[in-house]
């Protein structure tokens, strides 16, 4: 499908999703009002900055200039949308989800939908999302009823964020519809900005799948985490053990350790599936349970590892001088959504460590994370003077670009949550 020039498409968020898909679209035709309910982010895009490292803010100035692209955070300027796709946050409250800003975004589209035009979920939750809560929802606002009067349906986000290779355009997409004409409309609408489009028979499985991509990775990430926390005990080098069974040609997949998960999609996707099955079969997900309280204990098992190799050393962790190396949850992105590094830096904070945060794709830190006092997380760069100062060095994302010959030169003690330096001396692997 070839969009028109008079194709308006409207995305409901400008985040790490919303963002991407705002861009190719508008670098393929379509006129694009990026919606926001965060000023500061509506500012920033309107001059042509980005806050996501994957979309540069040369392509965002390139698609103002040519009026292609219009951030907004005015209802009125989602009026006359042909297309529109739902990218908010579906965080968890309390363990249970909060679908308080797909109901916010539907309301606000509702006031402004027309027979024939196209309305996609992309934000990830509990399978029935669509056509329970948003469908229902968008007809009692507007009249009109999905399938009947207007297009509807589901199609889960994939983005990785610092990802070269599986860019939101490369990724196979997958889309569905409440009907079939829904289906069509909406796989036409991707197959115009991204590379291959995968049906699924209904927005239920396409939801259920988005969630089952997320489980596997956190259900095999608690896996190794535990297991490394146990080799640690027995002696023996789990990663050494992970490229010997990785040596397997079926039947094995390697994931590694880490210092916990982060981002919107492990820590809490997993959990909408479990919080469903519970609601709805009265019988509790317990793998998926598991699964997360191993990953969130990762955080405190670094600090106690971090405190123990100080102890060796004659350090106590109250007083030490700690340099993080990284705060992101995954490399080469500037996304600190849940990530550990951040429970880190609190943990360590909090028993009275001097935290010094290096990471220089993160440029919007947590709300608290670096106030005032005086074992307050600090940012800093990487010097040799830091370095040096150090009591202990904390690689816990393994950002590109980083000197790590420096540190592992420099430095009289590092904790590598990620195995990116070699072993021996004084550094030592999570």
């Amino acid at each position: 499908m070839q969009p028109s020039m008079a194709s308006k498409l409207v995305v409901m968020g400008q985040g790490y999703v919303g963002l991407p898909l705002a861009v190719a679209a508008a670098e393929r035709g379509y006129q694009v009002v990026g919606y926001d309910v965060d000023e500061g982010r509506v500012k920033k895009l309107s001059v042509g900055e980005s806050y996501v490292g994957d979309i540069g803010s040369e392509r965002l100035a390139a698609l103002l200039d040519a009026g292609r692209y219009r951030p907004s955070v005015a209802d009125e300027d989602l009026a006359g949308f042909d297309i529109a796709v739902i990218t908010v946050p579906t965080p968890l409250r309390d363990g249970e989800p909060d679908l308080s800003y797909i109901e916010s975004a539907g309301i606000a589209l509702a006031a402004h939908l027309r027979p024939g035009a196209v309305v996609v979920l992309e934000s990830t939750s509990y399978p029935g999302t669509t056509e329970e809560v948003l469908g229902p929802l968008l007809h009692r606002e507007s009249g009109l009823a999905p399938g009947r009067d207007f297009h509807l349906g589901y199609s889960p986000e994939r983005i990785d964020p610092g990802n070269e290779r599986w860019t939101f355009t490369t990724t196979p997409k997958v889309v569905s519809g409440v009907d079939e004409a829904s289906l069509a409309r909406i796989a036409d609408f991707y197959g115009s900005v991204v590379q291959e489009v995968v049906p699924a028979g209904t927005p239920r499985v396409a939801e259920l799948a988005k969630i089952l991509e997320n489980t596997f990775r956190q259900v095999n990430i608690a896996l190794v985490n535990e297991l490394a926390t146990h080799a640690d005990g027995l002696g023996v080098d789990m990663w050494e053990a992970l490229d010997v069974a990785a040596t397997k040609p079926f039947g094995f997949m390697r994931f590694t350790p880490g210092p916990g998960v982060g981002g919107h999609c492990l820590p809490v996707d997993p959990l909408y599936l479990s919080w469903k099955v519970e609601r709805t079969l009265g019988t509790r997900f317990r793998l998926v349970e598991l699964a997360a309280e191993l990953n969130d204990q990762m955080p405190e098992y670094v600090v106690r590892r971090l405190e123990r190799g100080l102890d060796r050393r004659s350090t106590a962790l109250s007083g030490a001088r700690v340099l993080l190396l990284g705060l992101a949850y995954k490399a080469n992105s500037g996304d600190v959504r849940e990530s550990p590094g951040v429970d880190i830096a609190r943990l360590l904070a909090r028993a009275g460590a001097e935290v010094r945060i290096v990471d220089a794709h993160v440029t919007e830190y947590p709300s608290g994370l670096l106030p005032s006092g005086p074992v307050a997380p600090t940012a800093v760069e990487l010097t040799a003077e830091e370095i040096a100062a150090a009591d202990a060095v904390l690689l816990v994302t393994d950002h590109d670009g980083v000197d790590y010959e420096r540190v592992t030169a420099s430095a009289r003690y590092v904790l590598d949550c990620r195995r990116r330096l070699a072993p021996g001396g004084a550094v030592e692997s999570l």
